[in-house]
This record gives C-alpha cells, structure tokens and sequence, in this order.
C-alpha cells in the first residue's frame, strides 16, 4: 500500500495539512517543522504529489470552490451561486484568488481536483454539497488534503471542518407552520436521500408530525427527479391519491417551482387546494407563480463562511476542525394558506 500524507503526518506528530503545506514550502510552517515532516518523508519513502518548485507557486493563495456533478443542477440552482457569491467576497478581501471545479459526473470532477492537488494549485478546497459516499471527498480525507465542506460530514465528523445549517430544525419548522395552518396531510419532496440536508430536512418533517400526532402515509414521501419540463408520473398519482395532501414540505425551491406548474396543468389551485413550502429563498420562489413561501437558509453567508474557516485553516494549520452552523428564517408568501382558503 502507498504511503500517504496521513502516515506522514502520523509519524511526523503534526496535522495532514501541515504535511501539505510542507511540501510547497509554505511560509506559514516554521522550519523545524518543515524539517521534522521531511524527516519522516525521508523514512516512510513518501514521495510528495507536487513540489515547492515546478509547477506549484508558494503564495498562490488559490481556493478550489468544487460544486456538485450535474449536467444542469449547478448551473441553474442559485443556492451555489450565492455560496460562490459570499466566498468571492471574503477571497477578495483577504486576497486570495478562487477557481471552481464542476463536471457532469463525479469523474471529471474527481480527476479535476487531482489535477490541482498534483500541481500545487490551490490551497485547499470548499466543497458545496454534501453526499454520501462521495470520492472527491474520500480522496481530499485520505490523502490529508484540507477541505471544507458546506454541509454535514457524512463521517469523519470530527476531523471535518463544515459549516451548514441545522436542516433538522428548518424541516421541523417548515412542517410546524403548515400544521398551524390547520394541515393534517402533509407529503414531502426531496431530490434524493444521498444529499443530506435532504435526510434531514425529512427527519425534521417526521419530527413535528410525530410532535403532533400525525403521520406520514405510505407513499407520502418522495425521493424524485423533478426537473422543468420533463412530466413526472410518481408526483402526479400523488395528487390524484383520494386522501391526497393538502400540503407539501419541498427540499428545494426549483423543485417547488415545477410542483407548482404540475398543479397547473391538473386545475389544482396553489394554496387554495394545496399549500407548498420550500427551502433556498432564491430567484424561484420569487418569481414563481404564486410566489413560494420558502425557509431562508443563508446561502450567502454559508460562503462567506467556509471561506471564513477556508482561510483561516490555511494561515493556522494546526487549528482543530471546527463546524459552523448558519441560522435560518422562515419567507411567508402567497404559496400557503389554511385548509380549503384560497390566500
């Protein structure tokens, strides 16, 4: 088995980062750290993926900003571009340059980091999903590259540096203020469970149903792709069901935005006939038709502060990894009404 920067740092006492920053001679490592890791180099055999000269530059500053394969999700959903938004603002005040990562499947973007960590391109990188499962993050943690991770580590959580927001709550509080309209059938659509603000966004729905003493009936909850004009038969025979809800909890705004048209097409008024609640506050809740009541999960300042930890994992290495958790509010529009009232 190949050495890794993990035993390196295992034998040299100090963090992966460190051993990272070591190897492009970064001016943050004192020099008899840098020769304590180059000593353990020397034993274990380890042969670094770039050098301090070459291709890499030691005061490149460079944050990789990697956004989640899709062929079209990343491109359209402007919860990463107002992530982007607040880790450009933050990078441009501490002078640090950002680049982003992205490809139709986890391949591409998979060889694209590797690419970048071979040549000593970027500091570190903040990732904008979180999946379970997910090789660009297994590769980041075994090779004991820093990273940033915007949303809950799937494991590792204790040497993971993540900021998020509890999605638990914003999915019990969604759920509760649709109960206080005097729903009682609430359905819930997510993206898929492998994201995990989606679980959790469902376990906090759960949560208050279960807080009230009401239930989810089979079939109530889906995992789905929902994409603007592409007809979906599984959402469809929901709201054909004769106990069908008269509300649903939505992980996202784009997915609401498409339940909204659906709802449309099969003559069932928005909220009048059913009430819908989302999640982001972005462009589509605003402009859809009626506008969305949606939960404001801060995309802005989740950039702002992953490059926040970004950057001051970079200048201290041996900080511990910390997590940060943004708050969240809840954006009352048109799209939500009680029982039978058209609002």
């Amino acid at each position: 088995m190949p050495v890794t920067l993990k035993d390196v740092a295992a034998l040299a006492g100090v963090s992966p980062s460190t051993v990272s920053r070591t190897c492009k001679d970064h001016p943050s490592i004192s020099r008899q750290t840098k020769e304590k890791v180059r000593q353990a180099m020397d034993i274990l055999g380890y042969e670094p993926n770039f050098q301090a000269s070459g291709l890499a530059t030691q005061n490149s500053r460079t944050i990789g900003i990697i956004l989640p394969p899709s062929e079209w999700e990343a491109y359209e959903n402007s919860f990463y571009l107002e992530a982007i938004r607040g880790i450009s603002l933050l990078c441009n005040e501490k002078q640090y340059i950002n680049t982003v990562i992205t490809g139709k499947n986890e391949d591409e973007i998979l060889r694209a980091a590797k690419t970048m960590v071979r040549s000593g391109l970027a500091e570190g990188f903040i990732v904008l999903y979180s999946r379970e499962n997910d090789p660009v993050i297994n590769y980041f943690h075994e090779e004991g590259i820093l990273y940033v991770l915007v949303g809950k580590a799937y494991r590792n959580a204790n040497q993971t540096i993540y900021v998020d927001n509890d999605n638990i709550l914003a999915g019990r509080e969604a759920t509760q203020y649709l109960i206080s309209l005097g729903h009682r059938r609430i359905a819930y659509i997510s993206v898929g469970h492998s994201l995990l603000f989606a679980g959790d966004r469902k376990s906090g729905y759960l949560l208050a149903l279960a807080e009230n003493g009401l239930s989810s009936p089979k079939g109530y909850c889906l995992e789905t792709a929902f994409h603007p004009g592409v007809r979906n038969e599984t959402v469809e025979a929901l709201l054909k069901r004769p106990d069908r809800p008269t509300a649903i909890l939505v992980s996202d705004d784009i997915l609401a935005s498409c339940l909204e048209r659906l709802c449309l097409e099969m003559n069932l008024s928005v909220p009048k006939d059913l009430s819908i609640i989302s999640f982001n506050n972005s462009l589509f809740s605003q402009i859809s038709s009626p506008p969305l009541t949606s939960m404001d999960v801060n995309s802005l300042q989740l950039g702002i502060e992953a490059a926040s930890q970004m950057i001051s994992h970079i200048e201290n290495p041996n900080l511990m990894a910390t997590k940060t958790i943004v708050p969240h509010h809840i954006v009352v529009r048109e799209s939500c009404g009680p029982v039978g009232v058209d609002g």
